[in-house]
């Protein structure tokens, strides 16, 4: 199996980021709509975006599990002594850790907004649309450049 990840790498590469593309895609919307949410006073509007809620995370989570699981292999693929010298990657790792904790805590506010129980406010979750972009940035940055 590493032999077949190795000589089609650039392909797995290639899919790891554009399943990461999409994943982020939907992170980044769906907080957007935890704002319009948090600031409708309109019923009609909160069950509109209730639905439009639920089905963005769920669209997007088999992209987070299809990016992890590409990563993990190419990370397999290219062995423990790579693995264990690429300080880049362990960094990479831990912010990707953090982003499906975020993406976790997704579920947990479309549940929330679903049963009507939200108490933040739209500026809460502005600033929480920060997060994955803030992660992304160093993400690419120590995927590409591998500063350390």
């Amino acid at each position: 199996m590493t032999t077949f990840i190795l000589s089609n790498m650039q392909w797995f590469k290639a899919f790891h980021v554009i399943f990461m593309v999409a994943w982020f895609a939907g992170i980044f919307y769906l907080p957007r709509l935890f704002v319009n949410h948090a600031e409708t006073n309109s019923s009609d509007i909160s069950q509109q975006l209730k639905g439009m809620e639920k089905r963005l995370l769920y669209f997007v989570t088999p992209f987070a599990i299809f990016t992890l699981i590409l990563g993990l292999l190419m990370i397999y693929a290219y062995g423990y002594a790579w693995f264990a010298n690429a300080t880049w990657l362990h960094i990479k790792i831990t912010l990707v850790i953090i982003l499906f904790a975020y993406h976790g805590y997704c579920f947990k506010l479309v549940k929330i907004f679903a049963e009507d129980k939200n108490t933040r406010t739209g500026r809460f979750y502005r600033i929480f649309n920060e997060v994955p972009v803030l992660i992304l940035f160093a993400v690419i940055i120590l995927a590409y450049v591998k500063p350390m």
